[in-house]
This record gives C-alpha cells, structure tokens and sequence, in this order.
C-alpha cells in the first residue's frame, strides 16, 4: 500500500468513526468527547497521517514504542502538534521517560506510582533548566479503576484484575497523591470495560465514582472510557474521552 493510499484508508476510517461518535453524542447533552487514536504498534509515519488529518491526541501503552514514535516525530509538524497519552500499565522505572513526552498518563493505579511520576517530574524541570529549554507543562494524571466486581479484594495500592486499576475505594487517596505530588495535576478516571459483560452498567458506575470525586477536586472533570467496541456505551454514560485504536487504524500489524 502506498503512503497515499494508507492515508485515504485512515481518513475514511477516521469519518465512519467520528460519525459513530457524532450520533451517539447526539443522543446525550453537553459536547462530544474528545478522541484518541490508540497508535500502538503501527509505525511512526501513520501516526504523522493522522495528525495531518486533524488527530490532535493519540494513545500508546508501550514507553519503548512511544519514546521511539515521539522522538521520531519531534521536530516535524507532527509531533509539534501532537498530545501523546500513555494508556498501558507503567512500571515505576519508566517513568523518567514517560515524562518526556506524554501529555497524559492515563493509567495512574497506585500510590508508588504517583511518586516515582512526581521524581520524574523534578529531574524533566532540571534536565530542561540546564539545556535552556522551557519547563514542561504539568503532567495531567488519570487514575485507572477497576471495574471488575469481583469478590476477591486486592492488597491496598496493588493493580488488580484482568483490566487492571485501583479499587474504587482507593480513589479519593490516590487522588490526594497526585494534587499534592510536585508537576502532576489531577485530571479525572480512567476505566476498561470489564471483558465478556455488558459495559453499560460499568460505565454507569464510573461515571458514579467521577461525580464523587469531583465533590473533592472539581476540575478532576476528565473521564476516559470506551474503545472500538463499546464507545457508545461509554459516551451514554457520559464519557469526556474516548481511546480507539483498530476502528482506526485496522488490525494490528503481526509483531516481530
């Protein structure tokens, strides 16, 4: 496929897209929610397309894939304009990298987490001092939930079921973490929908939780649901943003 041809693929996928989620957000009031391409596993150049297609924010879970497409697209108009989220699971020594390039973390589980995040901060505002360059924005954090409601109760501030994320009641905590951690601002909740149930319900108890927290930090506004899959539930639900990757880009390509 040429570069042209996997341009006009993205656009139109991108349309059928939207369109899905103009039609939904109809049925609700208030705006549409924003968009995320998931750009996981597909290279650097599709990531350019998008962006040249109007695609402000994308979404990876791999540092190692993400720092590589960000520093890829850095000096080009694409990673000028581009706000890069990181969606996966994060382990506490990637962080110092994360930080260099993501506008958001999505995936905030657990109280060590925000600490090494808050270091990682510190050590970006020097590293950028020294090289004359201006600080970075705040990192806008997004605590995951779990919404698994299985009978089963984690150990305190530990991820836990097949989606990962924090137990509901963990939330105001962790919350309390990130506003009071140097360099990071609390944005709102992130969710996956439980596998093989119906999302609605799940949804619905997100957006629950959302307003709870919202009591405490009113700007924690953000909520980050549904994919290809469910994104009408979620929008249902009331869902602030929306991470879709393979409605987009297609199958994902066979890894090596």
């Amino acid at each position: 496929m040429t570069e042209m041809d996997r341009t006009e693929e993205l656009r139109r996928n991108l349309a059928k897209v939207r369109t899905r989620i103009e039609a939904a957000a109809a049925q609700r009031t208030g705006p549409a929610p924003e968009l995320i391409v998931v750009t996981k596993f597909f290279p650097a150049a599709d990531v350019a397309a998008l962006a040249a297609l109007g695609v402000a924010d994308v979404g990876e879970n791999r540092d190692q894939e993400a720092s590589q497409k960000a520093a890829e697209l850095a000096d080009t108009a694409a990673g000028e304009s581009l706000r890069w989220h990181f969606i996966g699971q994060l382990q506490k020594n990637k962080a110092k990298s994360v930080v260099r390039y993501a506008h958001a973390v999505h995936s905030v589980d657990r109280s060590s987490l925000i600490g090494a995040l808050g270091k990682a901060m510190v050590v970006e505002q020097e590293r950028r001092s020294a090289a004359n360059l201006p600080p970075r924005p705040e990192l806008l954090c997004l605590i995951q939930v779990d919404l698994d409601e299985r009978t089963e109760v984690p150990e305190a501030g530990e991820a836990a079921g097949p989606r990962g994320g924090a137990q509901p009641e963990q939330i105001e905590e962790l919350a309390r973490a990130i506003d009071s951690a140097s360099g990071l601002r609390l944005g709102g909740l992130m969710a996956v929908a439980p596998l093989g149930t119906d999302p609605a319900p799940a949804f619905d108890r997100l957006m629950d939780y959302s307003a709870k927290l919202r009591e405490i930090f009113p700007s924690a506004s953000m909520v980050s649901a549904g994919m290809s899959q469910d994104l009408e539930a979620a929008i249902a639900a009331g869902a602030t943003h929306l991470r879709v990757g393979s409605d987009v880009l297609g199958p994902r390509p066979a890894l090596r």
